[in-house]
């Protein structure tokens, strides 16, 4: 289910330009976290690493939480 709510997320965060800047100021976890739960989205931290596939593309992200999230 976690997955299914960061796919959501991240796809509203693609079609929604205002949230789209917003996740994309996030420096940590913690601010997106907070970020997707006021639009309605709730995932776990673990969920965001492998083996699961990354759900957000580098430029969703702040550099800081791509470099963490998008390990080559």
């Amino acid at each position: 289910m976690s997955i299914d709510q960061i796919t959501a997320f991240s796809a509203k965060a693609k079609s929604d330009a205002a949230l789209g800047e917003q996740l994309k100021s996030c420096e940590k976890l913690k601010e997106m976290f907070v970020l997707a739960k006021e639009h309605g989205f709730e995932f776990d931290e673990d969920s965001l690493y492998p083996p699961n596939e990354p759900q957000f593309t580098g430029d969703q992200l702040s550099a800081r939480l791509a470099k963490a999230l998008l390990r080559a």
